[in-house]
């Protein structure tokens, strides 16, 4: 199993690249959360903010549309507040019979029920970039410097580096039962539903108990080694000129973004 399935960095010699993890990761989460202080309907802060990840995805030689592709996978996600178009009070605009349910799309509704979707997608492509551009143990560190609990990194450091055995477990899992599942040619070999929701639960039975066993023979390996509950990096970060003047345009752009929404 390669790492590729699930690192999603892009080695590249960008502006973005060489960028302070901190800087990136603190600039990540304060526009996020300003896209989440918008107020409904505030287009023009939206299309900057848009403005402003393309500009972003062109400085990381990543391709402009980067981000756009990627980040459309996640709009789905964003179906679970449709009830919004609804439940909100307003000008009705659209009213229908669904089963036993009379419904009315209201204007109030739809405005917040885009914006939310806007607010997701914006969000989803911040992430993806900051994902795209910095290595995982970098970003893990810079969170560490953020002062996020250790506690919380660490488990998402380790949950990263043994994502990648435990897949590697369940392929062997997944090749022992088809090497036992010799079947006629044209015939498909097991037996019913049952039957596979058995096979399936005795897979995932075998999963649990060898990571178990390795998670207990890992830790055992790492308290020899000295392991005291800190994870350390060979690459120091430091802030550099540039990395505060990005910093400091970062932060004014996302005021302005405010001050654009509510006016």
């Amino acid at each position: 199993m390669h790492f590729d399935a699930f690192d999603r960095y892009h080695e590249k010699n960008s502006l973005v690249h060489r960028l302070d993890p901190r800087v990136k990761a603190a600039l990540t989460v304060i526009f996020i959360v300003s896209n989440a202080l918008l107020p409904d309907g505030a287009w023009s802060a939206f299309g900057a903010a848009w403005l402003f990840l393309l500009a972003a995805n062109y400085y990381s030689q990543l391709g402009a549309g980067y981000t756009f592709k990627r980040s459309l996978i996640a709009l789905p996600f964003a179906l679970v507040a449709i009830t919004i178009l609804f439940s909100m009070p307003g000008q009705a605009l659209v009213s229908f019979r669904l089963f036993f349910w009379n419904l009315t799309i209201t204007d109030l509704g739809l405005l917040r029920f885009v914006s939310i979707l806007i607010r997701s997608w914006l969000s989803v492509q911040a992430a993806i970039l900051l994902v795209a551009t910095t290595r995982f143990p970098d970003l893990i560190h810079a969170l560490e410097h953020l002062k996020v609990p250790a506690v919380l990194t660490t488990i998402i450091a380790f949950l990263y580096r043994y994502l990648f055995v435990l897949t590697d477990e369940v392929f062997r899992l997944l090749r022992a039962r088809e090497s036992r599942s010799a079947a006629v040619p044209g015939n498909r070999s097991g037996g019913g539903v049952l039957w596979r929701a058995k096979v399936a639960g005795n897979l995932a039975g075998q999963l649990f108990l060898r990571s178990y066993e390795r998670s207990d023979r890992i830790y055992n390996a790492m308290i020899a080694r000295g392991y005291s509950g800190r994870l350390y990096t060979l690459n120091p970060h430091e802030l550099k000129s540039g990395d505060y003047f990005v910093m400091a345009f970062g932060l004014l752009f996302i005021v302005m973004l405010q001050a654009i929404g509510r006016f």
